[in-house]
């Protein structure tokens, strides 16, 4: 740690006890906030998608004892590659199963009413081919663009001209390379989920701190 920083002991308690007082989500939400009421966060185009990092030190106890398979990270992100939410999990579940509750993590604060939650639409991967999950998503208001599986021969809604915009699905890659530039975030060494979450939302935080510069 830099010689202006408290002890070591210190800053460990400081991290653990803002993840746990919700410090470190309510600041990056905050930020995100004010890119929104500029207008520069595009709610008609985000892209979901899924990374893996392994686990040295296994998942929580609660979840899974050490020697865990790793965390799975789920993001929403809007079309300048921002995050707009993220669901961790310890485990590898599959991709469908989480990208509603990873919805749910996406609350960017409003001076007035409510926080803005739904895009208009949703770029994914052949992960998330799922006509119920399309469906699901329809009643919210949200349009779930992903190409179908080669097996899937059904194929209702599919459209040519709407997966046009699956072509701008680099930007998933662009964010994915930001967050590897945290070199905390590539490997979990923490053997606590939240202790990750902590260092994940602070990579968010400073994602979008820079893009407000």
């Amino acid at each position: 740690m830099p010689d202006e920083f408290a002890s070591p002991s210190t800053c460990w308690r400081r991290l653990k006890q803002w993840e746990d007082e919700g410090v470190w989500l309510q600041a990056w939400r905050r930020l995100l906030g004010a890119l929104d009421e500029e207008g520069l966060l595009k709610w008609d185009e985000t892209f979901l998608d899924g990374s893996f990092a392994p686990a040295k030190k296994g998942a929580s106890r609660s979840v899974k004892p050490s020697g865990a398979r790793g965390r799975s990270g789920w993001y929403w992100w809007n079309g300048q590659g921002l995050p707009l939410g993220v669901r961790l999990e310890s485990a590898s579940p599959s991709e469908v199963t989480l990208a509603e509750a990873t919805l749910d993590e996406v609350r960017v604060p409003r001076r007035k009413g409510r926080p803005r939650q739904k895009p208009e639409r949703v770029i994914a991967d052949r992960g998330y081919d799922s006509d119920p999950l399309r469906q699901r998503l329809q009643k919210r208001g949200i349009e779930l663009i992903a190409p179908y599986r080669k097996n899937n021969r059904g194929r209702r809604y599919e459209d040519g001209r709407k997966l046009r915009r699956y072509k701008r699905s680099w930007i998933v890659e662009r964010t994915n390379a930001w967050l590897g530039q945290f070199r905390r975030l590539l490997v979990r060494h923490e053997h606590l989920l939240s202790t990750y979450r902590a260092f994940f939302y602070l990579a968010c935080f400073w994602i979008t701190l820079r893009h407000c510069l």
